[in-house]
């Protein structure tokens, strides 16, 4: 399959390789290429891989409303991939934004979920209780630009973007391949919008659904170096995790494991599917 449908939205998937389905979701500012390191390592161990563009990074899956990127809508997409595909269940990956959604779909639909694999972003309840313990509302602080509406777009997004968007994402440790991907998406202003609005859509997402405990066997991922998500959101994760969890802190590394560190992502990602077997 090359696309699927939720609703009047359409949206391109990357669905190859074989055997045990593997979802991987992605984060901001990218698209399904930044698993393309990861993907060929997961073929290899005999998995199949589905990796869709996510709401707003397609043309054709671009509502206009913020309340249309609310966590529930992002759930329902995968929903609709696992449908598509025909697929009752299936792994699930999430680096960033891709994490956040991965999370509200093992929360919400743990029937659809045989494994989660979370890289970088800390269970919701983790990151909200974060924010009055340490500080995580340091490292989130990067996001209150993006709230008024068509102020990013104007500074980050049209052709000329480059510099702009290279000095965003440096601090933060993005590697070249990245970045050039966020240039690169972010250049188109309506895309741009339809990026941003996931995050003018957090306040609306905060829900019962957000607190719950995860029961699904469980990988989460953080790196040492990472500049959007603190260490303690990551260690408070495991409180929100009642199956089998494993919780695996990479040195030296940072927000940016799918293209930083593709060998190792893929390795944890196959450990934990095959331990489900």
């Amino acid at each position: 399959m090359d696309s699927f449908r939720n609703g009047p939205l359409v949206f391109p998937v990357l669905d190859e390789g074989s055997g045990p389905p593997v979802v991987l979701l992605h984060g901001f500012p990218q698209d399904a290429s930044s698993w393309d390191a990861v993907a060929p390592l997961l073929h290899a161990q005999g998995l199949r891989t589905l990796r869709p563009d996510q709401r707003g990074y397609a043309a054709t899956a671009r509502p206009q409303s913020t309340s249309d990127y609310r966590l529930p809508h992002l759930v329902g997409d995968v929903v609709a991939l696992l449908d598509a595909a025909g697929l009752e269940r299936a792994h699930v990956v999430g680096h960033d934004w891709g994490g956040a959604v991965a999370w509200a779909l093992a929360c919400s639909e743990p029937g659809r979920v045989e494994t989660l694999t979370v890289l970088s972003t800390p269970h919701p309840a983790a990151f909200l209780r974060s924010f009055l313990t340490s500080t995580q509302g340091l490292h989130s602080a990067y996001m209150i630009p993006f709230q008024p509406p068509g102020l990013a777009e104007w500074w980050l997004g049209g052709p000329s973007n480059g510099g702009r968007v290279r000095a965003l994402l440096q601090p933060f440790g993005a590697p070249p391949a990245a970045v050039e991907t966020a240039v690169r998406l972010m250049a188109d202003r309506d895309r741009l919008r339809a990026m941003l609005q996931w995050y003018r859509a957090l306040p609306r997402s905060v829900d019962s659904t957000a607190r719950a405990h995860s029961t699904v066997p469980t990988t989460y991922v953080w790196s040492t170096r990472d500049g959007a998500l603190g260490r303690a959101a990551a260690e408070q994760t495991a409180r929100y995790v009642d199956g089998p969890y494993r919780f695996e802190v990479l040195e030296g590394l940072s927000h940016w494991l799918p293209e930083e560190a593709p060998e190792t992502v893929a390795t944890l990602i196959t450990d934990r599917v095959l331990a489900r077997r």
